[in-house]
């Protein structure tokens, strides 16, 4: 195994909290450096990220002053994500990230010093292209993280425009969650090698199915049961098919006091960022959310997943469930039907059918809340900065601060739920790196 240039593989995976590779991850090490086209199909949750990022990282090098990979992610979520793993292995490297609804001038301006890798959503990246933003003349390589999706999206102009515009390129990995994918030909692909994960994989040993059936067509009341009966101080993500079926379930269960998040394409940029970080921190225990959710999101320790309404396909059912149940960890996916639907083909014979008790209290609130601090990376704020301003002017012990995520021009930070709105008291007016700063509830 190749270990990346110049850094020991222990020190990156001790930065990650990673104990070793998975085996995937050591083919793709091992195939990186033998092999210039290489499509690796891997599920949902098994660090396949890690597994490109590491190969990569063996190619980069410091003498090099301009953009060396490029990496094009179908949603802002995922290559926000790719960001973060990126950084959290403590590379010399500079990475940046672009990505549309994010301020065009704050990536021009991340630009002017070349990062080594860059990573994007192809329609902004080829606006970068097409206005001569950066250099793309010593980029090598080329990554289509979950390309199957972006074809899905209909990137595939701005990728062909985008390769027309790379001419030194010599490595290509596209990845993949589903084996239905046909590679066009503007990819440039010659020779390809396939990395084959989802053979043993689709199927978690820790994953645990169940059928709930609604007497009524309209299914909010055993929903609502449900969600009191077996996941009332855990972690769920709903599953629909459409966004006004979002909205209606969301509001349904506002309604009734349970606190809910809202996560679909209709939403701006700001608004899915917030509703992500108050269910990564715990101050919502439920999302209700399209498909959009069931990939490439950084969202760890779901135990329940409640397919609504039925999926349309056993792919999407597959990558639904691929939010639980992960990294050997149990999770359980609860069905929702009719009784004048059918039981999709793939859900196998002898699954249960769940008799709901009627639970006649509903889930707590949570513990948490999330603070809106209007000061992030580009006022020089960072984590230990929010801890200290909480800490110092708003009273609060290090048990009582949560989740911190830092923003470019924004923070968001967990505390807990019954002292927030003393400390919004207390800070109010109040500055942090002695600049007055607002702060809200998000």
């Amino acid at each position: 195994m190749i270990e990346p240039a110049s850094y020991s593989l222990d020190e990156i995976l001790k930065n990650l909290s990673i104990a070793s590779l998975n085996d995937m991850q050591k083919e793709m090490l091992d195939t990186y450096s033998k092999r210039d086209d290489i499509l690796l199909l891997s599920p949902t949750g098994s660090g396949k990220t890690l597994g490109f990022l590491l190969s990569l990282l063996s190619k980069l090098r410091t003498d090099e002053p301009n953009t060396q990979a490029l990496i094009l992610a179908p949603s802002r979520e995922l290559a926000q994500q790719l960001e973060t793993v990126f950084k959290s292995m403590k590379t010399s490297f500079k990475v940046s990230c672009c990505y549309g609804g994010h301020s065009l001038k704050t990536e021009r301006n991340n630009l002017l010093v070349p990062p080594a890798v860059l990573i994007g959503t192809p329609g902004r990246i080829a606006d970068h292209i097409d206005k001569g933003t950066f250099s793309t003349k010593a980029i090598h390589t080329l990554i289509f993280d979950e390309f199957d999706k972006a074809l899905e999206f209909g990137f595939t102009e701005q990728m062909s425009f985008i390769v027309k515009n790379l001419p030194s390129i010599q490595k290509r990995i596209l990845t993949s969650a589903t084996q239905a994918i046909d590679i066009p030909a503007f990819v440039g692909v010659k020779s390809l090698t396939i990395l084959d994960h989802l053979k043993t994989e689709n199927r978690s040993e820790g994953l645990t199915i169940k059928i709930v059936i609604s007497e009524d067509v309209d299914k909010l009341e055993i929903f609502l049961k449900l969600i009191a009966a077996c996941a009332p101080a855990e972690q769920a993500i709903v599953f629909c098919n459409h966004r006004e079926s979002v909205e209606r379930i969301s509001a349904h269960l506002t309604q009734y006091g349970v606190v809910s998040e809202c996560f679909h394409g209709g939403l701006d940029q700001d608004q899915r960022e917030r509703t992500l970080a108050k269910f990564r921190n715990g101050s919502t225990n439920i999302l209700v959310t399209t498909d959009l959710a069931s990939r490439g999101l950084d969202i760890t320790n779901i135990k329940h997943i409640v397919h609504y309404q039925k999926p349309t396909t056993e792919e999407i059912f597959i990558h639904r469930n691929g939010r639980t149940a992960r990294m050997g960890a149990a999770g359980t996916a609860y069905i929702l039907l009719t009784t004048e639907e059918e039981r999709p083909d793939y859900i196998p014979a002898d699954t249960e059918t769940l008799e709901v008790p009627n639970v006649s209290t509903l889930p707590e609130k949570p513990k948490w809340v999330t603070l809106f601090i209007g000061k992030g990376k580009k006022d020089k704020v960072n984590k230990m900065d929010v801890v200290g301003f909480l800490s110092k002017v708003g009273n609060l012990g290090k048990e009582e601060v949560g989740l911190i995520e830092v923003k470019d021009y924004f923070s968001y930070v967990a505390v807990v739920r019954s002292n927030a709105k003393e400390v919004i008291n207390l800070t109010s007016g109040q500055k942090i790196k002695n600049k007055t700063t607002r702060i809200e509830i998000a």
